[in-house]
């Protein structure tokens, strides 16, 4: 398993929560781990998208897929990642008259 650090890990996080389900995922996992289709119900998606978001989270080395019998349950990958996900989430945006984000998903017009 390779290892990454410092702008190759942002720019992976960045592409993972740019999608607001996998953001979403990765806020509920920062609280525990989850299995599947329980994240599905809670996050209000199909178990296919739920798949292909925990499937793309794997792939940028966020988050684990671990057997529990006859489950996989996921969890993030450094627990580290949990204390970071939540200090981000308390940081206050400057924002400005020219925005980077897509209005449909920061709510601006």
């Amino acid at each position: 398993m390779d290892t990454l650090t410092h702008a190759p890990v942002l720019a992976r996080f960045g592409y993972a929560v740019s999608d607001q389900t996998r953001a979403r995922v990765l806020l509920a996992l920062a609280d525990a781990p989850g299995y599947p289709s329980d994240l599905a119900h809670s996050l209000g998606v199909s178990r296919q998208s739920m798949s292909n978001h925990l499937t793309c989270l794997r792939g940028c080395g966020l988050v684990l897929a671990v057997p529990d019998g006859r489950r996989t349950r996921y969890e993030l990958a450094d627990a580290r990642l949990g204390y970071a996900i939540r200090d981000f989430i308390s940081v206050v945006l400057a924002i400005g008259d020219t925005a980077c984000c897509a209005a449909d998903e920061t709510g601006m017009a």
